[in-house]
């Protein structure tokens, strides 16, 4: 597939902005949807990029610049072209035509009334309409029985029912389509239930080519883009004569994963706005709100639930993935038969198909702010049960990475009215998130802003520059005077508050006479400037000692 293959596709109704007749025979690797001021690094060479053109501010005193900096990003990453959503500003910005002429992109015009839905969806099926049967693995599927199934797919058919006609015609076994998670997207029929922490176990580790022991599964062509974002094949009881077969249907059944992925390029670009909304500094207008609900197909009338997601030394787009699959799993109903794509996923329980707004419907939205956060908007479950089911599938998760790279998520209250409360929600799960991640610095982990609860939970909270700055003004002086004198100024004060300020009972656990104890007192209070015998001042030094703690500095 080449550029000009979209201009000829006439119900899109695309425009060509600018572009001559020999970059329009640009080579077509597949389509990435985004918003992002510099997404060089989420491009791959030959890619069609979709942009909504969010970031462009016509009344910015450096829009050229922003154009020009948008334009280099994208020749950068050696993508074929552009193509510019209408829809945003009315039409696409001169500014970004000269942007593009000097970068030497092609820019083609996406018209208000076509969906970016639309437009991957023929990217793809073009693609895989070119796939030729020498192509690697694909030759060991009879051209019969791959045709078979690539028109199956096609048509639009449920992956239960190609797996049962890929079975049926191969003789292979049963099998199943299995998520990064080990949650079971579609099996074929007769194959049990596959346990998630077998398939788990089962899947290729990233950047290997095989399991790690057992049952090998098989990624569906090139895979996701991130360690969580890719389907597999799992085949339930295969023999060693069978492997060139199954490589080939994984293959084949590619074009299921990259199917899923073009229905979900909208709803990755709504809910990065609904994202983008949430996590911005100035406050959200109701009807603005409203707008980027309705457009994730989130009911505006029902309580919601934000959560966020970030993982150590990793780039938002995997933790945004990470937090989509982790979200399949954890509501009820968002697992097998759902078509959802990376970056964003609606789901369904009760009566009713996913995305309906049903009542009992359980359903979500994930994408990333315009700071790059992963952020998602949950309806249809309480804080307490979707916390309950993330912490179940997160370790799962974590294994799809190296230790050093761990997994953090943080789950907010409800927000029984969005307007206003779910923007805060929003920086309170930010906030359990740190609280957790301070609690478990060497393991991944779940935090819930219903657990801050204590004062301990809070302070783990607040940033560790804060915590230690914090900790020094108030301890220092203790510190200092035990190190020069040989003191335990700083122990007394910890057994002190430890036994609610009883001279008689800090005496005992100290083994001193109780006017020893009176005497460190007095030198803590002349110290730190602070009177034990004040609330405020207790709660001062013991929020101090907490920052202190030893699991805020490992």
């Amino acid at each position: 597939m080449i550029v000009s293959d979209l201009l000829n596709v006439t119900d899109l109704r695309l425009r060509l902005a600018w572009g001559p007749p020999e970059l329009l025979e640009r080579q077509v690797t597949g389509v990435t949807s985004t918003d992002l001021q510099d997404p060089a690094r989420y491009l791959q060479p030959g890619e069609l990029v979709l942009s909504g053109l969010v970031w462009w501010q016509p009344e910015h005193p450096a829009a050229q610049t922003l154009a020009l900096r948008f334009a280099t990003s994208l020749r950068s990453a050696g993508v074929a072209a552009l193509l510019a959503g209408e829809g945003t500003h009315g039409e696409v910005p001169a500014g970004l035509v000269d942007a593009c002429r000097v970068h030497g992109i092609p820019l083609l015009s996406v018209p208000a009334g076509t969906s970016f839905r639309a437009v991957t969806d023929r990217v793809y099926l073009r693609l895989w309409g070119d796939l030729r049967t020498g192509e690697a693995g694909a030759a060991a599927v009879p051209d019969g029985v791959r045709r078979e199934l690539v028109e199956l797919m096609y048509a639009g058919a449920p992956a239960a029912e190609v797996l049962d006609r890929a079975v049926s015609r191969l003789g292979c076994g049963p099998c199943s389509l299995v998520a990064a998670s080990g949650r079971t997207i579609a099996s074929s029929a007769g194959a049990p239930d596959p346990d998630p922490e077998e398939v788990r176990r089962a899947l290729p580790v990233p950047d290997a080519e095989t399991a790690p022991g057992g049952t090998a599964a098989l990624s569906l062509g090139e895979g996701g883009d991130t360690p969580f974002d890719g389907w597999y094949l799992y085949p339930h009881d295969a023999s060693p004569g069978q492997a060139a077969v199954l490589h080939g249907l994984a293959e084949t059944l590619a074009t299921l994963w990259t199917r899923s992925r073009g229905e979900a390029a909208d709803r990755r670009r709504a809910a990065g706005r609904l994202a983008g909304l949430l996590g911005g500094p100035a406050p959200v207008h109701p009807a603005e709100l409203g707008e980027a609900l309705a457009a994730c197909g989130l009911p505006a009338d029902r309580p919601l639930v934000p959560v966020t997601a970030r993982i150590d030394g990793l780039d938002t787009p995997w933790a945004t993935d990470a937090l989509a699959e982790a979200l399949r799993c954890a509501l009820p109903g968002a697992g097998a038969g759902t078509a959802v794509g990376a970056g964003t996923a609606v789901g369904a329980a009760g009566a009713g198909p996913a995305g309906e707004g049903t009542p009992g419907a359980a359903a979500f939205a994930v994408g990333a702010d315009a700071a790059g956060r992963a952020v998602a908007v949950v309806a249809g479950l309480d804080p307490a049960r979707l916390t309950a089911g993330l912490r179940a599938v997160w370790p799962r998760l974590q294994s799809r990475l190296p230790d050093r790279h761990l997994l953090r998520l943080g789950v907010g209250p409800r927000a029984v009215r969005p307007v206003g409360e779910l923007a805060a929600g929003l920086r309170q799960a930010e906030y359990a998130l740190a609280a957790a991640a301070a609690e478990r610095p060497r393991a991944c982990s779940v935090g819930a802003s219903a657990e801050l609860d204590s004062l301990a939970a809070l302070v783990r909270g607040i940033p560790a520059e804060v915590a230690a700055a914090f900790r020094r003004r108030l301890l220092d002086p203790l510190t200092d005077h035990d190190r020069q004198n040989g003191g335990a100024l700083l122990g007394t004060l910890v057994t002190f508050l430890d036994h609610d300020c009883s001279w008689a009972r800090t005496a005992e656990a100290l083994h001193v006479h109780v006017n020893t104890v009176h005497y460190r007192v007095r030198r803590i209070e002349e110290l730190t400037g602070r009177d034990l015998g004040r609330l405020d001042d207790r709660l001062d030094l013991r929020a101090a000692l907490l920052c202190a703690a030893p699991e805020r500095a490992r």
